[in-house]
């Protein structure tokens, strides 16, 4: 079975090197690492006591696999939930914060086990996913990975310069789609026609 650190090492090598995409709100991400993360918890690694995008240049893949386990992990108590969501949640946990919380919970709610959408893993929270999970095991972490791909395409209709990110240039799955679609099980995957007819709206 994966561990924590397995787990934060692949989030790293898929999230890539250096990049500061002006469309993108994190704004300088390395690793997935964004220069706001670094300077909230006050990662100086130049030295020159302020946190700046040669702080993000800086970032090594070690650091950056700590960052994730000590404050997307630990920090928001994943270790609470059950084994087989933690790897999907942990990783959009890193992708989009408290929200990957916010839609577990209202996923478990419409199963009928009801907690507060506030992003926070609390024991109402952790006694409602528990109980969803013991309900359907061979189904909650494709449920929750489906809803997770349905806030990727929420987001890109609703902001078309997000859109680069759920599709490529080319038309096919962008890099949020295909992540998202990497925690289900390959049937519940969208094929290549029917994501063209999911995104057609976008032109």
């Amino acid at each position: 079975m994966q561990t924590v650190q397995d787990i934060a090492a692949e989030i790293v090598a898929r999230e890539g090197g250096y990049v500061n995409d002006p469309a993108d709100p994190g704004g300088a991400t390395k690793y997935g690492v964004t220069l706001a993360t670094m300077r909230r918890l006050g990662i100086d690694l130049t030295g020159d006591g302020q946190v700046t995008e040669a702080d993000v240049q800086r970032l090594s893949r070690g650091r950056a696999t700590e960052i994730f386990v000590d404050h997307y992990y630990k920090g928001p108590h994943l270790d609470a939930l059950p084994p087989v969501l933690q790897p999907s949640v942990f990783d959009m946990y890193v992708n989009a914060g408290a929200n990957a919380v916010r839609i577990l919970q209202r996923l478990v709610t419409r199963m009928g086990y009801a907690c507060a959408d506030d992003g926070a893993i609390g024991p109402k929270t952790t006694a409602a996913v528990q109980a969803a999970a013991r309900a359907a095991p061979d189904h909650i972490a494709d449920a929750y990975a489906i809803a997770r791909r349905n806030y990727y395409f929420r987001l890109a209709d609703a902001r078309p310069a997000s859109r680069k990110y759920a599709r490529t240039r080319a038309g096919g799955k962008g890099g949020w789609i295909t992540r998202a679609e990497t925690f289900m099980a390959p049937k519940y995957r969208l094929t290549a026609a029917q994501f063209q007819e999911r995104t057609a709206q976008w032109g």
